[in-house]
């Protein structure tokens, strides 16, 4: 089974563009543009040093919620006054939001805003477009009635800590971002193609669990190599939630999930992402491993799901 079978609530990623104009940061956030001063700033190429050489970027694969903010009083009484020139008359005030940010002549607004990532709850990004006309993205993650199991996949390079000017005193890390994908965890599971053999009431737990152990790992802010490569496999990779599903069938448990370099890793990084079973009556432990490449922004499978042998 491919990554591709995943369907429509994640379609495939944009491309790189070389004449795309640099990140539209907000004015006070002038000592964030560091993180544009690279060779190809579209292109993600690494950061120049003072040598000459080039760092490698620090890509981001986060899964998470994505929330406006008023960065300024100035900015909340703009929108007030935009609001009143809307129709919003029996809408909730997440409705009136949507509505307004929503329309061509009020996407002056959606620049001026601050959106911000949280993970866990946790505020965690504050999330700045590369591409200027990206930010139809940001307005695309925004439901005019959210549910606690809405979920976004945001993509991109992390930058410096965002000033306190910029979010109204929040201070976390900028992620100047190439791509989002908003949808919710139950369209997420229904999507995924389930085992002939499994029934949808069986399937839908198994997957949920798993999902839901990959977003609970200790610090998953998608900022590592092991965070990306799982966060990529959850939303790309149908085949380790059939294979969770047919370890309950077998009466085994999802006892661990590892995380390690590959021994392929060389001149690109390879990591082996072990997922490990438990027989509930003979404790016998069983365990399956995936390769994903997570050298660039876009991590991609090396291997499919395959038994795994301790050497």
């Amino acid at each position: 089974m491919e990554p591709s079978e995943i369907k429509d609530p994640l379609a495939t990623g944009t491309t790189c563009r070389n004449d795309s104009p640099a990140p539209v940061l907000p004015a006070a956030a002038a000592s964030a543009r560091t993180v544009t001063t690279q060779q190809c700033p579209t292109c993600g190429a690494g950061q120049a040093t003072d040598a000459g050489s080039f760092t490698q970027p620090a890509w981001v694969y986060a899964i998470g919620r994505i929330e406006p903010r008023f960065p300024k009083v100035s900015v909340e009484k703009e929108f007030v006054q935009a609001l009143g020139r809307d129709k919003a008359a029996g809408l909730t005030d997440r409705q009136a939001l949507h509505s307004a940010l929503s329309k061509a002549e009020n996407r002056y607004l959606v620049r001026q805003l601050c959106w911000v990532m949280t993970i866990e709850g946790l505020e965690t990004y504050i999330l700045v477009p590369r591409d200027s006309a990206d930010t139809g993205l940001l307005v695309g993650a925004l439901r005019s009635t959210p549910q606690p199991w809405d979920l976004d996949v945001v993509i991109g390079i992390r930058g410096p800590i965002a000033p306190p000017e910029m979010c109204n005193g929040l201070m976390v890390p900028t992620l100047i971002f190439d791509q989002i994908y908003s949808f919710d965890r139950d369209s997420l599971i229904n999507s995924i193609p389930r085992p002939a053999k499994t029934s949808a009431k069986e399937f839908a737990p198994a997957a949920e669990e798993l999902f839901g152990r990959i977003m609970q790992m200790t610090d998953n802010a998608g900022a590592t190599d092991e965070h990306r490569a799982l966060n990529y496999l959850a939303v790309r990779y149908p085949r380790i939630y059939e294979a969770v599903s047919e370890a309950f069938g077998r009466n085994e448990s999802l006892t661990a999930v590892e995380v390690r370099p590959s021994s392929l890793s060389g001149t690109r990084q390879v990591v082996d992402a072990t997922f490990v079973f438990t027989n509930r009556n003979t404790d016998v432990v069983s365990k399956q491993y995936v390769r994903v490449d997570v050298t660039e922004e876009f991590p991609f499978m090396v291997t499919k799901l395959s038994p795994y042998v301790d050497h």
